[in-house]
């Protein structure tokens, strides 16, 4: 194999910060240091700053800047959505629609739900991990009070049918929330278009090339919350603590600048994508995960028979190759990933699985470059696995 280079295939985990927005954030790190509930010159300007990022996520969103909450990222969004609706409506129901292959910032909130006497219907999905509208509009009851289903899934790409989804929960006047975490910055949203049904939905800085530690939630107005941080009286009293100034101007920039040309750049790592998927495949005993079209434009997760996916990740590591098995948020986890579970991948077939996700930083060589070790990878891990030698000759 060629010299070994950095080649980052793992944009679902976190993202670089992009030039344009180290920029935006340094004068409030270190200049424009105030507090922004301070009436002194540097606090307003930090506030100011906060005021002019919530018009930009308002912009790029189609939303308006007073639906618009700043969070520490996409699990307190998650979080907030969930469990405040909840509390919330909580004396005209206590059901709770989602589905099993959510970002566990949905899931364990749910299930702390049930210790609180919540009941929580999770709706299967089908082996491309897409969930039936019309087995979510036959879950709904009188009681339901919050649907949560993902835009799109970090694991498997999967784009789940939300402009559906919100038509059925409007026309039940339920509040239905999405994670958008993954989809912010790789697929056009509209909430004042096709998107006009979502109540409420979550995004996290760090995955469309801004900092870490910052996100938000959108809040259509009317919709019943709790706030979710007691104390101060920052984001209109929803969410107190001061803010992170830096962060939230760093997430403006970083959102104008990932929506600003959001198709073409789509397009561009599409059909990087769509390359690298078909060398993969041409590797034996290898399945694609998720849906093979309605996928997220960078995603691409297989499954790798007779192999083990953390000793593929460190051989690969070995050649420069950044990559994952599933969620960064579950890494040390000896468990078979639930979202493979739940679209029927067999544990012993789920734990040879590799995730691989395209982002900006990404070239034509890249794709070359994996292409190139991959399969010499795959071939000496196999190589030592029992279980592949004692694989019938005639089922290669």
């Amino acid at each position: 194999m060629g010299e070994n280079r950095l080649v980052y295939m793992d944009h679902a985990a976190t993202t670089f910060i992009k030039p344009e927005v180290a920029e935006t954030m340094l004068p409030f790190m270190r200049d424009h240091f105030g507090n922004p509930s301070s009436l002194y010159s540097i606090g307003r300007e930090g506030k100011e700053a906060v005021e002019t990022a919530r018009e930009k996520l308002a912009k790029a969103l189609g939303a308006r800047s007073e639906e618009i909450y700043f969070t520490s990222g996409g699990t307190e969004s998650d979080n907030w959505a969930v469990k405040g609706t909840a509390f919330a409506r909580r004396k005209k129901g206590n059901h709770i629609i989602t589905i099993p292959i959510e970002h566990h910032a949905v899931l364990y909130p749910c299930e702390y739900l049930k210790t609180q006497g919540f009941e929580v219907t999770y709706l299967p999905v089908d082996e491309y991990g897409l969930v039936d509208p019309e087995e979510l509009e036959d879950a709904i009851r009188e009681d339901t009070i919050l649907i949560s289903v993902m835009y799109a899934n970090n694991e498997i790409g999967t784009i789940e049918p939300i402009p559906e989804i919100g038509k059925i929960a409007r026309e039940h006047g339920i509040p239905f929330h999405t994670d958008a975490v993954q989809a912010i910055g790789n697929i056009p949203l509209d909430l004042n278009g096709k998107d006009k049904d979502v109540d409420m939905l979550s995004l996290s800085s760090h995955k469309f090339y801004g900092p870490k530690g910052t996100g938000a939630l959108y809040i259509r107005e009317g919709t019943e919350i709790d706030s979710y941080m007691h104390g101060g009286a920052q984001e209109r009293g929803k969410r107190a603590g001061t803010e992170n100034v830096a962060g939230i101007a760093g997430m403006g920039k970083a959102i104008e600048l990932a929506t600003a040309n959001i198709e073409e750049h789509s397009e561009k790592i599409r059909k990087m994508r769509d390359r690298l998927r078909a060398g993969i495949m041409e590797i034996p005993f290898c399945r694609l995960n998720g849906h093979p079209e309605k996928r997220l434009p960078g995603n691409l997760n297989f499954s790798f028979k007779y192999i083990e996916g953390e000793s593929l990740l460190l051989m690969l590591d070995q050649f420069g190759i950044c990559s994952s098995t599933g969620s960064a948020c579950s890494s040390g986890s000896l468990n078979p990933s639930h979202v493979l579970s739940a679209i029927g991948v067999p544990p012993e077939t789920a734990q040879g699985s590799l995730r691989l996700t395209l982002g900006d930083a990404n070239t034509e060589e890249d794709i070359d470059y994996v292409l190139e070790v991959l399969p010499e990878v795959v071939g000496k891990l196999r190589a030592i696995s029992p279980f592949y030698r004692l694989t019938d000759e005639c089922e290669k």
